[in-house]
């Protein structure tokens, strides 16, 4: 069986997006909502699910998915990334990468190893993602292995120049950690991060119209110089067989400093 997901994954991911049962809103400001799901069995599931809906009038989805896709202006925007980088094609619509990000300190910094699958319509855009175990990329020392069970963004066309954009994280970030980060992630991290991405769209256009405006091998496949691996060398990484870290006693170094 392929560990490249088909049409049902996809489906289902449009669906939790879309859905509004067991989610629970905790912001709601500017045209951008958070919610967090509650569903009753997270009591016994260390998977943390967040989800994140912001209407952009002012930028097209397809601006949104180049930024999405685009890694080199990532490394331009991304306020919470330590590293990123592709490692291999998978098929014409999935790669393999990695992706290492700044927790709020003093919590450990964590990195992830994804397998990236994208679709495209008329009518919408999909990017997805889940945690895989790659031979040449294991977890390493100075850092917390997180698993991604999925995740990823649904982006619709409103108008020409405006979107609703949706991100959707079911992810364990491995270890016991203290209740304030998940009401920070909730409350601060998440509306930054959205903003952040509301503003790399705004600013794309200009920045990709200098960096290589005609190279966007998400686009034209046959620009795409990553080597081809066969997806049959990964499997998914299964969040058990990781470490985990306790940190649930650590103490926020900015203690809700922002969170007003």
């Amino acid at each position: 069986m392929s560990i490249l997901p088909d049409e049902a994954v996809f489906a289902d991911f449009k669906k939790q997006c879309l859905s509004t049962d067991n989610w629970a809103n905790k912001y709601d400001k500017e045209g951008m909502q958070v919610w967090v799901e509650t569903s009753t069995s997270q009591k016994k599931n260390p998977v943390h699910k967040i989800k994140c809906k912001m209407t952009m009038k002012d930028v097209s989805a397809a601006t949104m998915y180049d930024v999405l896709h685009d890694g080199r202006y990532r490394k331009k925007w991304d306020p919470a990334m330590l590293d990123t980088f592709d490692i291999a094609r998978l098929s014409a619509n999935a790669d393999v990468g990695y992706y290492s990000w700044l927790c709020p300190k003093p919590i450990k910094n964590r990195d992830v190893v994804s397998l990236r699958s994208w679709k495209v319509t008329e009518e919408e855009y999909i990017i997805v993602n889940f945690s895989v175990k790659h031979p040449k990329y294991p977890p390493r020392s100075d850092l917390v292995r997180a698993i991604s069970v999925l995740t990823g963004y649904f982006i619709k066309p409103i108008g020409p120049n405006s979107c609703t954009f949706i991100y959707l994280s079911q992810a364990d970030p491995k270890g016991s950690l203290p209740k304030w980060v998940g009401n920070q992630a909730s409350k601060v991290l998440a509306p930054r991060v959205m903003r952040s991405v509301h503003e790399a769209g705004q600013n794309y256009q200009q920045w990709k119209g200098q960096n290589s405006p005609a190279q966007k091998p998400w686009l034209c496949p046959e620009q795409n110089v990553l080597p081809m691996m066969d997806p049959g060398e990964l499997s998914i990484q299964r969040a058990d067989s990781l470490e985990n870290v306790d940190e649930s006693s650590k103490i926020s170094t900015q203690e809700c400093e922002d969170s007003s």
